[in-house]
């Protein structure tokens, strides 16, 4: 039977011509006045679908739309209830006319046409002895409940709405009366998207079906969004007659992504202030040597009379050492925030080894060890930039929370190691934890444990958001005896 109705599927055409050209309902459609482009097209096609659907997947009738509409537009034409059996009958000798086509003389195909075409048969002839007000009951129904909950519109070939759904109404602020026989002008925000109109107009005059987010203005002048499919509507010859659109209100998604896309922003921000900060610090000493170095030259031609030349290229030399190591340091915040959308193949002991470059300032006037041992011998492909940001983030916090707390022995254990699957960095302090009944919290955005309000609340947000949804990892939180746990995990072998 599968491979039959695989058959049936190549060929409706040759299925449904011998079903309409027979004499049986030939005359039916010619006593009844039945329109014979519409029985064909849309009653003729949809029958065939529903037995094969009925076939493969056991579908019902109530769920076939196009069978309930068949059903009703015969009850109104007053088809006897013999003539309708007739009528369908003649499908199913259709159906065994073309197995014989195919060569196919198999009793138990026959007996398997004639099984679902009764089945198929003795539900339509339940639901057409029903009275056609129970039948435009529950379709008035699910026209009511479509019309309440979907955002609907029909135009004509110029754009100029024709009807709109209840929904529509109800999401634009509009009544009914001043939509009809306006156009989208009236709700469009065409400056928000300049080229989007081109391209759905072009796409739907084409024929072709239209999906795309738009931005529309209520009438009270708040901004709503809609994912929206649009499709043209043909007559009978194949001529576009119409538009449908048919909305899915996605504003509280918009107004999401854009409060994420602020939150990263805020964030880059708040690291870039950090790292102004870091290389100001970096550069104190440097500069302080330099100066010291200028005035010695004017200090020792005023006690010796002159300046010799060694005195003069060591001088030189140790000035120009400084200045190298003061470009390398912007060259580091260059490299830091330049965008890097491209993931790079590196070796974790690398990566926190840069990060440590950039905070070893920290380390050195606030009496910070770091220990870091590295179990790993896998490169992984990551964002770079971005996990410099996280680590750097971290371990910060961690200084920042000794330096707070007035810990005397600050120590801060960093450990990477690998299992089957993951790349694992550890980064322990011993700066007493964080308060068991604000653990939860740290991860989200604006929240931030520092009590001198110095903390912008973003930066463990951002790096929940790199490592989780950038880098297909995880990040979790502990409290140890001596202090605070980050666990990182990122995928090896991406």
């Amino acid at each position: 039977m599968d491979n039959f109705i695989k058959e049936v599927e190549k060929d409706k055409i040759l299925v449904i011509r011998t079903w309409v050209s027979s004499s049986i309902v030939v005359k039916i459609i010619n006593d009844y006045s039945i329109d014979k482009d519409l029985f064909i097209k849309r009653y003729a096609f949809g029958f065939l679908e529903h037995y094969i659907k009925a076939v493969k997947n056991n579908q019902k009738i109530e769920d076939c739309s196009v069978i309930i509409d068949f059903i009703k537009y015969l009850k109104k034409l007053n088809i006897k209830s013999s003539e309708l059996f007739l009528l369908c009958s003649a499908f199913k000798t259709s159906l065994i006319d073309f197995a014989f086509k195919l060569e196919i003389q198999s009793i138990e195909l026959f007996e398997k046409i004639v099984y679902y075409f009764e089945g198929i048969f003795s539900a339509i002839l339940d639901i057409y002895s029903k009275s056609i007000a129970q039948i435009q009951s529950a379709l008035n129904k699910s026209v009511d409940i479509v019309d309440k909950y979907v955002v609907m519109s029909k135009t004509d070939l110029n754009g100029v709405i024709m009807s709109v759904s209840s929904a529509f109404c109800k999401i634009s602020g509009y009544e009914f009366f001043e939509l009809i026989g306006k156009t989208h002008d009236v709700i469009r925000d065409y400056q928000a998207t300049p080229n989007l109109y081109e391209n759905l107009w072009s796409t739907i005059k084409s024929g072709n079906i239209w999906k795309g987010d738009i931005k529309n203005i209520k009438k009270n002048g708040n901004v709503y969004w809609l994912r929206t499919t649009i499709h043209p509507n043909f007559d009978s010859s194949g001529n576009i007659i119409s538009y449908d659109a048919i909305g899915e209100d996605i504003t509280s998604q918009v107004e999401l992504r854009n409060q994420q896309n602020l939150l990263a922003e805020q964030s880059k921000s708040a690291a870039m202030g950090e790292m102004i900060s870091m290389i100001a610090h970096q550069w104190r000493q440097p500069l302080q040597a330099v100066s010291i170095l200028i005035q010695k030259l004017p200090l020792t031609k005023m006690i010796d009379g002159e300046i010799s030349d060694e005195m003069l290229d060591t001088v030189v030399s140790q000035v120009s050492s400084q200045l190298e190591y003061m470009s390398q340091t912007i060259d580091d915040f260059r490299d830091y925030f330049k965008p890097n959308k491209r993931k790079e193949e590196v070796f974790i002991k690398d990566v926190v080894e840069k990060s440590l470059d950039f905070l070893k300032y920290l380390f050195k006037i606030h009496s910070i060890k770091v220990n870091y041992q590295n179990n790993s011998d896998s490169s992984l492909e990551i964002y770079l930039n971005e996990i410099v940001q996280v680590l750097i983030n971290l371990i910060k916090n961690s200084c920042d929370a000794m330096i707070e707390k007035n810990i005397e022995n600050r120590v801060i254990n960093i450990n990477t190691y690998e299992n089957k699957e993951s790349l694992i960095i550890e980064f322990e302090d011993n700066a007493g934890g964080i308060k068991s009944d604000v653990i939860h919290k740290i991860f989200d955005p604006y929240f931030s444990t520092k009590s001198n309000k110095n903390g912008t609340g973003l930066g463990l947000y951002m790096c929940k958001t790199i490592i989780e949804q950038h880098s297909d990892g995880t990040i979790d939180v502990y409290n140890t005896n001596h202090g605070t746990k980050f666990i990182i995990k990122l995928p090896l072998g991406v």
